[in-house]
Parts: structure tokens; C-alpha cells; sequence
């Protein structure tokens, strides 16, 4: 057993040594590969000021397997204040050279929303929020106020990581979730404009890119579905530079969705799969 900053050392060391593998390779984005996160969300909902964390009283189910019981729950109302992430990404920073920049992951408003309001976690977030309105002007304000941390810190690159998608492909987790094609549409519209509200104050000169899965836990899966239940709202709506975008199986669908892509906006095909 070590303490937290025997931990930090052993992160740090990684790290580094990580960076330099990038390097090595001839990537010109370096990043720390989220080794100082236990889970690729949470970690960093958990870094807001309102937001704790909590054991789940329901399980998330992947295909064949179940995560850890945790969760992050609102306690207060939600800030974001001296985010711990901003000095993860300075720890990144360092390494940048003539040939690299580095690029820091974190999940996007709407799936920090979404997990606020799962059955798990609604009673929890009505304590403080009333309305699904008043929870996300403060998500989008907290938000706002990390980007602009990342920012001063010379963070360039931004990646908001967004699962809430993939559930919306999937025609069960659709009817399950959201009770049926129009609600979810609405959900959907609801999604991108609280993204939307978010990159729009991103400062001039910081490239934000999404990444849509469909869950990856111990390669495992959690939806599947293409794009095209989503296609018109999120290619054609959303307002990131880039989407890197599952194409690694027949769970992702075809291409067809990418007609919906709307301006200059670069697409990557994730077409090799990792499972």
C-alpha cells in the first residue's frame, strides 16, 4: 500500500515514460493516457466543486460484464473552481516540443448531464436542482470555467469524450431509456445544445474534437447501432472541429450517416478495433 503521493511518483514515472514512447513513434499529439484515472469520467465529474463521490446502487451492464459499484452524485451546487485535471495537463505540457502538442481528454457536458439524472442519481441531484434546466446552465458555466483553466494552462487540444450517443444509437437502450423515438430526438437536441453552449465560449485558438463510443470495459461493449439515429443532430449540429468516430465492427453501422457531416469539419474513422 502506498500513500497518494507514492502514487503521484509511480504516475509521474509513467508518464513520462509514456510521452516518450509517443514520441518515439512519430505522434505529434502527446497526451498521459489517463494513467492518473481510475475511470475515464468520473474522476473528472468528481473534480467539480458540488459533485462527490459515491458508491452506485445499480451497476452499469456491458455485454457479459458489470462495472464497479461507483458513481458521481451532486451534493451542492455544481462550480468549477481549481479543477485537479488542469495540473494533470500542466504534468503533459512540459514534454511539448517544436513537433508536438499535447492534448488533454475529458467527458463531454451532455454525458456529465446524463449521469446526473440516471435513475440512480435523480433524487440526489433534485435536492439541489429542481429542474433539469437551472442543472445544466450550472454544468455549462462549470464547465466553461475548466475550459478557460485548461486554456490558461496552454492547453491547444481538447477532446470531449462522449458516450451519450451510442446509447441514442441503439434502438433498445433507446426504447429503455428515453420511452420511445420522440422523446429521445428531443434528448438528442438537448444533448447538442449543452455542448454547444459549451464550445461556443471555448477561446480562440483551442481545437475541440469529440470522441463517440459505444462503452469500452475490459473490451467489452454496451450498446451498438450506427450513426443514423443521431446523424442529422449530432454531424449536423454539433460545433467541434473534429469527430473521431467507432467504425470497427458491424455494431457501428455504415457510412452513410457521414453525408450529414455539415462544414469543415474533420472526420477519423476508427476502423480498427481494439477488442
Amino acid at each position: 500500500i502506498i500513500d497518494a503521493a507514492g502514487l503521484k511518483a509511480v504516475e509521474d514515472r509513467l508518464i513520462t515514460d509514456l510521452v516518450a514512447k509517443q514520441k518515439a513513434a512519430g505522434l505529434h499529439v502527446i497526451t498521459d493516457g489517463e494513467f492518473r484515472r481510475g475511470w475515464w469520467h468520473f474522476d473528472f465529474m468528481w473534480g467539480f466543486n458540488g459533485v462527490d463521490h459515491a458508491a452506485a446502487a445499480h451497476r452499469v451492464a456491458f455485454h457479459d460484464e458489470v462495472t464497479p459499484a461507483d458513481t458521481a452524485t451532486v451534493t451542492g451546487r455544481i462550480s468549477g473552481e481549481n479543477h485537479p485535471f488542469v495540473e494533470h495537463f500542466k504534468f503533459v505540457k512540459q514534454f511539448e516540443d517544436e513537433n508536438t502538442v499535447a492534448k488533454y481528454t475529458i467527458p463531454a457536458p451532455a454525458q456529465m448531464f446524463q449521469q446526473m439524472i440516471v435513475p440512480m442519481n435523480i433524487r440526489s441531484t433534485r435536492k439541489i436542482y429542481a429542474t433539469n434546466e437551472e442543472l445544466i446552465h450550472d454544468i455549462g458555466v462549470a464547465y466553461q470555467d475548466v475550459i478557460r483553466q485548461f486554456y490558461d494552462a496552454g492547453c491547444r487540444n481538447l477532446q470531449l469524450d462522449d458516450c451519450t450517443w451510442g446509447m441514442l444509437c441503439d434502438t433498445e437502450r433507446r426504447k429503455a431509456l428515453y420511452g420511445g423515438q420522440t422523446d429521445a430526438d428531443a434528448v438528442a437536441q438537448l444533448y447538442v445544445d449543452l455542448n454547444n453552449a459549451v464550445i461556443d465560449c471555448v477561446p480562440r485558438g483551442m481545437v475541440v474534437n469529440t470522441h463517440i463510443c459505444r462503452g469500452n470495459y475490459h473490451s467489452t461493449w454496451a450498446s451498438s447501432g450506427g450513426y443514423a439515429p443521431v446523424s442529422k443532430i449530432l454531424f449536423g449540429q454539433e460545433r467541434v472541429d473534429g469527430y473521431y468516430l467507432e467504425f470497427d465492427d458491424e455494431r457501428s453501422g455504415g457510412f452513410e450517416p457521414l453525408a450529414d457531416v455539415t462544414g469543415d469539419k474533420i472526420v477519423v474513422l476508427g476502423l480498427i478495433t481494439s477488442k
